[in-house]
């Protein structure tokens, strides 16, 4: 009982949830540079060294949460979700890194429009998922609520474009490119791309399950 109140009883842990989300919303922008820059040969080598830096961040700050959640006695919502979404957003972070890495390792030479249409919904994805994160303290709040809400669910709508872009993109590819080994680097691409959104549906519904739950 002594040792129990010893313990910290809450927690930064929603300003640990809105570091985290930063450091993917800056994943994300960096992301979409490097896919606009592509042609620009420095600007890609260092675009690709900051994503793998913030994705360095990001794991310093899922740490961070990891080790505060075994010190905590009380935490603010469930402790289940704290990790999931922390996982979650970790996730997301490690897929748009993934990506970047493999347009590199895999030489590839140029975007494609398919490419840059669904780096565009993955920043959105991405962007969505920060305005959810964000107002998570203030769940008391109702308009807060309706807020987070709408987050969740534009994300969905967009892991389900980007999953219909995907079709297309693999679609065209197979189609379209003679040369077989070009074939593999972009439909790999194009499938680690849609996972991006995936990963962003992944935390928006243990966002709605929380919100669910403390509204």
């Amino acid at each position: 009982m002594l040792f129990s109140k010893l313990l910290p009883r809450e927690g930064n842990f929603f300003e640990l949830f809105n570091r985290h989300a930063d450091e993917m919303y800056q994943a994300a922008l960096s992301f979409s540079q490097l896919v606009s820059e592509y042609d620009n040969v420095e600007a890609r080598e260092r675009l690709t060294a900051e994503i793998a830096e913030i994705e360095h961040k990001a794991d310093r700050i899922t740490a961070e949460v990891l080790r505060l959640l075994h010190k905590t006695f009380i935490t603010p919502i469930d402790r289940e979700q704290i990790h999931s979404m922390t996982i979650g957003i970790d996730d997301v972070v490690d897929t748009i890194q993934h990506v970047a890495q493999a347009m590199s390792l895999y030489d590839v030479h140029a975007m494609t429009p398919e490419i840059v249409s669904m780096t565009d919904l993955s920043m959105k994805a991405c962007v969505c998922l920060k305005n959810a994160v964000q107002p998570l303290k203030q769940l008391n709040k109702e308009d807060v609520v309706k807020v987070v809400i709408q987050a969740c669910q534009e994300i969905d709508k967009l892991e389900s474009e980007a999953d219909k872009a995907q079709s297309v993109a693999i679609s065209a590819l197979f189609r379209k490119e003679p040369d077989v080994r070009e074939l593999i680097k972009y439909n790999a691409i194009y499938s680690q791309l849609e996972q991006i959104t995936d990963r962003c549906e992944d935390v928006a519904d243990i966002i709605e399950g929380i919100v669910l739950e403390n509204s």
